[in-house]
């Protein structure tokens, strides 16, 4: 073999190479990583369509769930939602024999959309009758949500016990009725 011919075939070699690894880099990569995020975005296309077609098999039961709430949620006056529940919390008590010993109510504004009514209530009696008052705030169809209940023992055999609870209760304010 010639030096002319064997420089010529590395030259062309080496171009190829360099062309090669040059269409590797602007080309094939690029295209590559266009492909890999459109993968992607396709998967989280399926899902939302997935959950879209999720909430429209379940459409009747979550209109009917937030009709229920919208009807059951408390009135849109403070002064009346406040009534509303101390004398719910009252007809609770008498009912389930317990003493209800403080409540301590607040108002917190944290949407447009709702208010929020923060209330720690603090009840006294046997353990029977405070489990009685829990299951009375809860089968209630009004729009309570129980946060935290704390149980202690007031004398050594444990016959006297005092409960405290933290109830939200929700107030939909007159733009989140309209949805």
């Amino acid at each position: 073999m010639r030096i002319e011919s064997r420089q010529q075939k590395l030259i062309l070699i080496t171009i190829l190479a360099f062309g090669l690894f040059t269409a590797d880099r602007l080309v094939i990569e690029p295209l590559a990583g266009i492909w890999k995020d459109r993968a992607v975005r396709l998967k989280s296309l399926r899902k939302q369509v997935e959950e879209g077609a999720f909430l429209l098999q379940r459409e009747q039961s979550l209109r009917a769930r937030w009709e229920q709430m919208r009807t059951n949620s408390l009135p849109g006056n403070t002064s009346m939602a406040e009534q509303q529940l101390l004398k719910a919390f009252d007809a609770w008590a008498q009912e389930s024999r317990v003493t209800i010993t403080g409540i301590t109510p607040q108002w917190k504004h944290d949407s447009d959309d709702y208010v929020t009514w923060d209330c720690h209530v603090d009840a006294t009696g046997d353990l029977a009758a405070l489990m009685h008052l829990l299951y009375s705030v809860e089968k209630n169809p009004m729009a309570l949500k129980l946060e935290a209940v704390d149980l202690t023992s007031r004398d050594n055999t444990g016959r006297e016990m005092t409960m405290g609870m933290r109830i939200n209760g929700l107030v939909l304010t007159p733009g989140g009725q309209e949805q």
